[in-house]
């Protein structure tokens, strides 16, 4: 029973409704009052009583994600459903309907439709694009509305502009889209068969070529196998015919044709022509036969030709193939190794096969037995090909080069290590020595000599500080070249052996031209480069020397721990390299070189913030140089090059670039100097250096550098202060314990 309509027992109906509007449903059309409006709905948007409004556009249901147009959500987005119509024929008697295949695009966001028929080979008829792209109204009485998607559907038929289209499919794309819009999607249905096409294609069946040849279809296998060519390694034994012996061929199999050919390895000297054809490459037949009659050799044959002779004559052709020759040709299944081929009559024994030929037996015939078959003898030693002795003119290797040919040619020059080795920015691959002469003469026992080898070309150069009221002119002692190793004949079949960078350390002896010199110290660089390389360097390899210093220190042990803690008695576990030095000469008996030593030194020596020669030191030397010369860089202009160099004007350049215009105003100072100069200047993150700070040290006239106290103004003293033993001066020897001798210091 419901409540009575009293105050508060009852809903307002108009509770949260905003739209009270009343849709404009009568107007004057020609001055005659009319209903414009008869799918317009009644107050506030509801529906009148009887009235369903269709959707002029296809209705989606509201997902979870944002409210986009159409337009936007399904842009790019097509149904395609497979469909056909039949169409009548008149007055003709093979047919008198026609099956049309067709495809109906759907295009979601404008409700557009385009059909397009397949294009068919031969097919007689217009095909291509039957209706354009756009909206299809529906056959009267409803053509006021538009097709939308809730009208597709497998099985359904759709008349566009009076031509009935029956659906029979759909892609997946819109099988999908159709089941999530709720549509229970149709099986698939069968196209009808055309009548028409039917009896063409009987009747194409029926008709056999009128020719006496057919033609096979070898374009699969062409495409499937181009450039695929089996090899094997074979051998003919032609040794019982007259002034015959062993021959070695390669037999090629073309996948893509199957065609053979031999290519016969001649061997050098051997007498024979160079034709290394053998055979050309051709379908190889089994049997050896004679050779065919023209017309003989066909696929089909003519039975009988009656008619004129040429246009109009007719001919019967053998449907059987009865007088058709069979021949049989090597496949690839007959070739195998140790198989036997039959070239015209020549035993060819396939021997051996290359990688490409073995996985296609492994992978196609499941062939894993590929013991090649011995049919080389035993090659006969070769007698080493020998050279004539060096005449003295020239170099070694451009007299040798001479006999390797009619047309001399110039030796070849290592051109990679050039380029990998030659000065790069501030890397200068040169490895610097000290040495001095191993002489007993009083007035060369003093002597000090710069020793540069250049890694780019294996050539020395030897230079000789000059030293103030020695008596000695100093500058080069040797010129820049390569150097031979001593005790070798001058005049000898063999190249001379020369001094290459392993045979350079600190403590070894070399001898440049009859002049014995004995390293004693290096720069940081080399031993930095040395050690960055040690497998190139014995002296430098820290493992290398651990197991030396292993084998050394067998019993010892007392005495290596009573040593330390004699020099060591307050245990801070830190001793002079001196000692330290001492101490490894003592246990390998001299048997360790000073090199060695000084590798281990540095490997666990205390190191220091600032190392090497004090910018003011520097800085005073290369003035003293300019000063001797009397060169003045601003006579010289060396400020303006680099100002004209400089294209920012930022005052920050390359090296590379200083280093090019101080070499071409010929500035007298060597060039280690000026890179030494340019690495202690300012250089920005860039790697760039600030140009004005470096003209201000080689300004000797306008910004002098005071001398630096107790300096001995000589050359050689400073580079005795670059060098890397000077800087090594106290040794961390609890580490050197664990890890070398494998004990520990008593605490």
């Amino acid at each position: 029973m419901a409540l009575p309509n009293l105050p508060g027992n009852s809903f307002n109906p108009n509770l949260g409704k905003t739209r009270y509007h009343k849709s404009h449903h009568f107007d004057y059309r020609n001055e005659v009052s009319m209903m414009v409006g008869e799918e317009k709905p009644g107050i506030g948007g509801e529906l009148l009583a009887g009235q369903k409004i269709t959707p002029k556009n296809s209705v989606f249901p509201s997902g979870e994600g944002g409210n986009l147009p159409a337009w936007v959500a399904f842009d790019r987005q097509v149904l395609c459903f497979d469909a056909y119509f039949q169409e009548a024929v008149h007055e003709k008697r093979e047919e008198q309907y026609r099956i049309r295949n067709s495809k109906i695009y759907f295009y979601l966001e404008d409700d557009s439709i385009q059909v397009i028929e397949p294009r068919m080979k031969n097919a007689g008829v217009p095909q291509g694009t039957l209706i354009r792209r756009h909206r299809i109204p529906r056959p009267a009485p409803y053509d006021d509305t538009f097709y939308t998607v809730e009208d597709f559907n497998v099985g359904n038929e759709v008349n566009l502009y009076s031509r009935i289209f029956k659906i029979t499919g759909c892609d997946e794309f819109t099988h999908n889209f159709l089941r999530k819009l709720g549509v229970k999607v149709n099986a698939p249905e069968a196209v009808p068969a055309d009548p028409y096409t039917k009896y063409r294609k009987a009747m194409d069946e029926s008709m056999q070529p009128m020719r006496p040849y057919e033609k096979y279809d070898t374009l699969k296998q062409f495409l499937d196998h181009d450039r695929h060519v089996l090899r094997f390694y074979c051998h003919w034994d032609d040794t019982d015919s007259m002034f015959g012996d062993p021959r070695q061929m390669v037999l090629h199999y073309f996948l893509a044709d199957d065609t053979i050919e031999i290519r016969e390895i001649i061997q050098a000297n051997s007498g024979r022509d160079a034709a290394p054809m053998f055979l050309r490459r051709a379908r190889l037949p089994k049997e050896v036969s004679s050779l065919r009659q023209p017309g003989e050799k066909t696929d089909r044959t003519v039975l009988n030709v009656f008619g004129p002779t040429g246009h109009g004559g007719r001919y019967i052709l053998d449907s059987l193939k009865t007088g058709a020759v069979h021949e049989e040709f090597y496949k690839d299944s007959d070739l195998m190794i140790g198989s036997v081929v039959s070239a015209w009559g020549r035993k060819i024994l396939l021997c051996d096969a290359d990688d490409f030929t073995k996985e296609y037996y492994r992978t196609k015939y499941g062939i894993n037995n590929f013991t090649p078959i011995q049919y080389k003898g035993t090659p006969q030693g070769r007698k080493a090909r020998e050279m004539p002795p060096y005449n003295g003119f020239g170099s070694e290797e451009d007299s040798l080069c001479s006999c390797m040919g009619l047309i001399p040619k110039p030796p070849r020059r290592d051109f990679v290590k050039f380029m990998e080795k030659d000065r790069h920015g501030l890397e200068s691959n040169v490895l610097r020595f000290l040495a001095r002469m191993d002489t007993t003469k009083p007035i060369d026992m003093d002597r000090r000599f710069i020793i540069s080898y250049f890694l780019s070309d294996d050539t020395i150069l030897v230079f000789e500080p000059p030293v103030r009221n020695s008596g000695i002119i100093g500058g080069k002692f040797l010129e820049r070249g390569r150097v031979k190793k001593p005790d070798q004949p001058p005049y000898s079949t063999r190249l001379s052996e020369y001094y290459m960078a392993p045979d350079l350390y600190v403590g070894g002896l070399v001898i440049f031209n009859n002049h014995k010199f004995l390293l004693i110290d290096a720069d940081e660089y080399a031993f930095r480069y040395m050690e960055q390389h040690s497998d190139e360097f014995p002296q430098a390899n820290v493992d290398r020397i651990f197991e030396k210093l292993k084998e050394l220190s067998k019993g010892k042990t007392e005495e290596v721990k009573s040593f330390f803690m004699r020099n060591d008695p307050g245990n801070t576990g830190n001793v002079q390299y001196e000692q330290f030095r001492n101490l490894l000469m003592q246990l390998s008996e001299n048997r360790l070189a000073e090199h060695e030593i000084m590798t281990v030194g540095r490997h666990y020596m205390l190191r220091k913030d600032d190392d090497g020669v004090d910018l003011n030191t520097l800085a005073y030397i290369i003035q003293d140089l300019l000063r001797k010369h009397n060169f003045d860089i601003n006579i010289n202009k060396l400020p303006d090059g680099l100002l004209q160099a400089d294209a920012n004007k930022c005052g920050y350049l390359h090296p590379e670039v200083v280093m090019t215009a101080c070499k071409a105003l010929r500035l007298p100072v060597p060039r280690d100097l000026v890179w030494a100069l340019m690495t202690k200047c300012e250089i920005n993150q860039e790697g760039l250096l600030k140009y004005d700070t470096f003209l201000q040290y080689l300004d000797w006239k306008n910004c002098p550098v005071v001398a630096p106290p107790n300096f001995q103004g000589t050359l050689d003293e400073t580079w005795k202060g670059t060098m890397a033993s000077k800087q090594v001066q106290v040794i961390n020897y609890q580490a050197l314990l664990n890890d070398a001798f494998g004990f520990a210091a008593e605490s």
